[in-house]
């Protein structure tokens, strides 16, 4: 049954007094080990989003960089996600790491990265990824497969003669810029670890949450 699957987390710990004393610091740490343990799609994360209704929705994006200013990912701005962002700049981030038993949740809001960094990143990518930004109408209804490889064929042919495939106006990055971070460290029993930072006008606090 469903209800039988059970796992005992017994791998780590994680208190106060291991906490850096802000959370891109602890998220470094954590980045690090995780790539260190060799986690597939290390980078996947769920990313929620809501409507100005209220209405949640979640996918798993990838993370492609991070830094004290906040966490990236790229989409196309006039998909799902890119229509509720703009309704509603609010977002929560989930990192699950499950060969080391940890999860890190991160929420605040999201803004528009600059179009440099966007460039930066696109022409950094593969040619068939960036044929294929131009070719997907994302979150839009098709008809069947056929319509994505004839527009990839179409745009394959139309630049292929230019010494570039320019970054669709539509197509770019998001920041998830945090208000709050919880780093979850599985333990015994259900005990688990929780430290949560929270940012107010003194800067970063560190608490502990009950599991």
């Amino acid at each position: 049954m469903i209800s039988d699957i059970r796992r005992e987390y017994k791998r780590e710990s994680f208190s106060e007094k291991d906490a850096a004393p802000n959370p891109f610091l602890q998220f470094d740490k954590w980045w690090k080990e995780a790539l260190d343990s060799s986690i597939d799609e290390v980078n996947a994360m769920t990313l929620a989003t809501a409507d100005n209704h209220g209405k949640p929705s979640a996918r798993i994006v990838l993370l492609k960089n991070y830094d004290d200013r906040g966490f990236v990912f790229f989409t196309n701005y006039l998909s799902r996600k890119g229509r509720e962002i703009d309704e509603n700049p609010l977002a929560t981030l989930l990192f699950f790491w499950k060969e080391l038993e940890r999860q890190v949740r991160i929420e605040g809001t999201i803004t528009k990265i600059d179009g440099k960094e966007s460039d930066e990143y696109y022409y950094s990518r593969p040619l068939g990824s960036r044929i294929g930004a131009w070719a997907s109408p994302q979150s839009q209804v098709i008809n069947d497969r056929s319509v994505l490889e004839e527009k990839f064929l179409k745009y394959e042919q139309e630049f292929a003669s230019a010494s570039v495939v320019p970054r669709p106006p539509y197509w770019g990055g998001y920041r998830v810029i945090p208000s709050y971070i919880e780093f979850w460290q599985g333990r015994e029993s259900r005990l688990h670890d929780r430290i949560a930072y929270q940012f107010d006008i003194e800067g970063w606090k560190i608490q502990r949450l009950a599991p």
